[in-house]
């Protein structure tokens, strides 16, 4: 199709790529011809899912800017560098600001913080240095970005400050990293999930688990990575889609809890 941007042949880093929504993402980036980096803190996982899609698995804390920019380079070496960007790694640690025990542990809060946020700018900012001197693709485009939020950055629940802050950071970094790396042809996009089916739900019991379900207006059901994975090919092929979060949530909104 005219205008689409073709990803056969492209390289692509998913971080957080081990399962959940970056797995989703890194298999079907792999189908579509990618050359795929799962980057993930956990190595062992990182290679067993790499190894599924034929793509280089890595371990990476998404916090540690040497760290990140290490495994950018060890995926540049086996792939070249890198035009797509995935950024899925991310924890949900709960806790209510004043609990029975006291105000939350600082550190927990900025642990969600460093993870979600500063993790998805520290990739997001070393992968468009990689990407600004590679040859203009179609339109001039050289690259793309997904971050991934939430719904909780706009109806975030009692006993999420931290998750709902880091993914409201998430939404606000979009347009103004887009306007930057515009000059460079680098498209920035995010994608807010709703309640989906990834290794944060799976601890949950059956019957809450089809009690959130029951909320989601339609389809009433839990978002499936696939569903992620989706519109996340569907942005990377679509130049015009850029500073901008879109939410994909069957309609839901958030009760306080």
């Amino acid at each position: 199709m005219e205008g689409c941007v073709q990803i056969d042949g492209m390289a692509a880093i998913v971080t957080g790529g081990a399962s959940g929504l970056g797995g989703a993402t890194a298999m079907a980036l792999a189908e579509a011809g990618a050359k795929v980096a799962i980057l993930d803190v956990n190595a062992a996982a990182a290679e067993q899912a790499a190894s599924r899609i034929g793509g280089l698995g890595l371990a990476c804390d998404v916090r540690d800017g040497p760290a990140m920019e290490a495994a950018l380079a060890a995926a540049s070496k086996a792939h070249g560098a890198a035009r797509i960007l995935v950024n899925c790694a991310g924890i949900g640690t709960p806790g209510r600001a004043v609990g029975r025990d006291g105000p939350l542990a600082l550190e927990k809060f900025e642990s969600v913080i460093a993870v979600n946020l500063t993790g998805t700018f520290n990739a997001a900012r070393l992968a468009a240095f990689g990407m600004q001197s590679l040859d203009p693709l179609a339109e001039g485009e050289r690259g793309v970005i997904i971050n991934t939020a939430s719904v909780a950055a706009y109806e975030g629940q009692v006993g999420q400050p931290a998750y709902a802050a880091s993914k409201g950071g998430i939404v606000a970094l979009t347009l103004p990293l887009a306007r930057e790396f515009a000059q460079f042809g680098i498209r920035v996009m995010t994608i807010a999930p709703g309640i989906f089916e990834t290794p944060m739900l799976a601890g949950l019991p059956e019957e809450v688990r089809e009690t959130l379900a029951a909320d989601v207006p339609f389809p009433r059901r839990l978002g499936q990575p696939e569903d992620y994975a989706r519109l996340a090919l569907h942005i990377v092929e679509s130049p015009m889609m850029n500073g901008e979060t879109i939410r994909l949530d069957g309609a839901i909104r958030l009760k306080p809890r």
